[in-house]
C-alpha cells in the first residue's frame, strides 16, 4: 500500500507545524504534564486550560468535530497526522481529553440541538471540565453488568449507586454516565437492554466524589456515588434504553485514540536515548541495552504498521478488527517496557523523583516506571483484550 500523504494532507500536516512553531514555544514549560504534577494539580490543569483555548482559537482542538462547531471534520489520516506531529513536537496535554475525543463526538451524533447548544461550546473552549462514568465495583470488566439506578419522577431521574475508577470526577463540572433505567434487564438474562446515557451535573445534590490514591501518589481517579440525585429527563443522551449503543461509540473513539497513542512511542524512544546520552552515556555500549533498545524499536515499527493496516481497512469502508484490540496491547506492553528501559538507560539516576536537585526531566523516569501499570488495564484490560481476540479473531477452541 502506498503509504505516501496526498497534497491535502502534506498541507495540512505544515499548517499544523507552522502553527506550533508560531504558539508553541511559550507553553514549552510546560512539557509531558501529567498526574506526576499531583501536588499543584490546580495549577496543571489551568496551564491545560490555557493551551487548550490557544488550540481552539487555531481551531486545533478538536479536528473531528463539524466546521459548524469549530472542528475541521479532518480525514482518518489527516488524524493519523495530527497525533504524529504533536508526539513529535511534545506538545502538552489538553484540559478536556474526554470531553474533545469522546463525549463531544457523542453529544453531536446523538444530542439534540439544545443539548449541542448547551454543552458543546464548553467543551471545546475548556471552560468546563468532564469526565466519563462507566465502571462499577461490582461489575469488573463486565460493563453491562452495572446496576447504577436511575428512576424516573416526572421530568428528573432520581440516581443511586456507584461508578470507580472515574478519573477527574472531581474537577469536573459535567460528566457522561451509564445508568440502568430497566432494572429487571440483568434478571432476565438480558443486561445489554435498559442501559441509558445520562448527562450528569456533577454538581447536583447526592453526588459524592472520593479521590482515590494510586501508586504514584497521585488522586486523579474517584468513586463516585449516587444517593437520591435528582438529574433532569432532558439531560438524557439518546433514547432512553439505548446507552449501550451510545457506550459502544464512545468506547469506539477511546479505542482508536488509544491506539493512536503509539504514535508517541517512537518520541518517547528517542527521548529516553538523549537523555542517557547526555547523563548516562556508558548505558548505551552495554550490548543488552542495545539490545533492548533495537527490540523496542522493531516492536514500535510493528505497531506503527499495524495502526497503518487498520487505517487502510477503514479507508477501504471495513472494520479495523482486530488491529486496533492488537494495537492496543501492542500500546501497553510497549509503555511498560519503556518506562523500565527509561530506568536502565538511567542507571541511578533514574530512581530520582520531581523536586530533587539532579533530578532529570522532571522525575519523569521514577514517575513513568509505576505510573505506565495503568495501561494494562485503561482503555481495556489486558486479559479481556486476549480473551476476546482468542474468541472472536483465532477462534481458539474453548475448553
Amino acid at each position: 500500500m502506498d503509504f505516501s500523504y496526498a497534497p491535502e494532507d502534506e498541507e495540512f500536516r505544515e499548517e499544523l507545524r507552522s502553527w506550533l512553531d508560531a504558539n508553541l514555544p511559550e507553553f514549552k514549560d510546560l512539557g509531558e504534564i501529567g498526574p506526576e504534577q499531583s501536588d499543584s494539580t490546580l495549577r496543571t490543569m489551568q496551564r491545560r486550560q490555557a493551551w487548550q483555548r490557544r488550540l481552539n482559537e487555531g481551531r486545533w482542538a478538536a479536528i473531528n468535530w463539524p466546521i459548524e462547531w469549530g472542528g475541521r471534520e479532518a480525514t482518518i489520516m489527516q488524524n493519523v497526522i495530527y497525533s504524529a506531529v504533536m508526539a513529535e513536537a511534545r506538545a502538552p496535554g489538553i484540559y478536556n481529553a474526554n470531553g474533545i475525543w469522546q463525549i463531544g463526538p457523542m453529544i453531536i451524533r446523538w444530542g439534540t440541538q439544545e443539548q449541542k447548544e448547551m454543552w458543546l461550546p464548553g467543551i471545546l473552549n475548556a471552560d468546563e471540565h468532564w469526565c466519563q462514568g462507566f465502571t462499577e465495583p461490582e461489575a469488573g470488566s463486565d460493563l453491562a453488568n452495572l446496576r447504577t439506578q436511575a428512576v424516573q419522577d416526572g421530568d428528573m431521574y432520581i440516581l443511586n449507586g456507584r461508578k470507580i475508577w472515574i478519573s477527574s470526577a472531581h474537577l469536573a463540572k459535567w460528566g457522561l454516565f451509564l445508568v440502568r433505567t430497566d432494572p429487571t434487564a440483568i434478571s432476565r438474562g438480558a443486561k445489554h437492554e435498559g442501559i441509558t446515557a445520562l448527562i450528569v451535573d456533577m454538581e447536583a445534590p447526592g453526588i459524592e466524589c472520593t479521590p482515590i490514591r494510586d501508586v504514584t501518589g497521585a488522586a486523579m481517579f474517584n468513586e463516585v456515588t449516587f444517593t437520591d440525585a435528582p438529574m433532569p429527563v432532558a439531560y438524557r443522551l439518546g433514547e432512553e434504553g439505548n446507552g449501550w449503543g451510545v457506550a459502544m461509540g464512545t468506547l469506539g473513539h477511546e479505542r482508536v485514540g488509544t491506539a493512536g497513542m503509539s504514535i508517541g512511542l517512537a518520541s518517547e524512544l528517542q527521548r529516553m536515548i538523549d537523555a542517557a546520552r547526555t547523563h548516562n552515556p556508558e548505558a548505551l555500549e552495554d550490548p543488552d541495552i542495545r539490545d533492548r533498545i533495537a527490540r523496542a524499536w522493531t516492536q514500535i515499527e510493528l505497531t506503527r504498521l499495524l495502526n497503518n493496516r487498520a487505517l487502510s481497512k477503514v479507508l477501504k469502508g471495513e472494520k479495523n478488527w482486530p488491529e486496533v484490540p492488537l494495537a492496543k496491547l501492542q500500546w501497553s506492553h510497549l509503555s511498560q517496557s519503556l518506562a523500565e528501559l527509561n530506568l536502565d538507560l538511567l542507571g541511578p539516576l533514574g530512581a530520582l523523583a520531581k523536586g530533587g536537585p539532579d533530578a532529570i526531566d522532571g522525575g519523569h523516569a521514577a514517575y513513568n516506571y509505576p505510573w505506565q501499570r495503568f495501561t494494562s488495564i485503561g482503555a481495556g484490560a489486558t486479559e479481556v483484550q486476549k480473551n476476546i481476540i482468542a474468541d472472536r479473531a483465532i477462534q481458539l477452541p474453548r475448553r
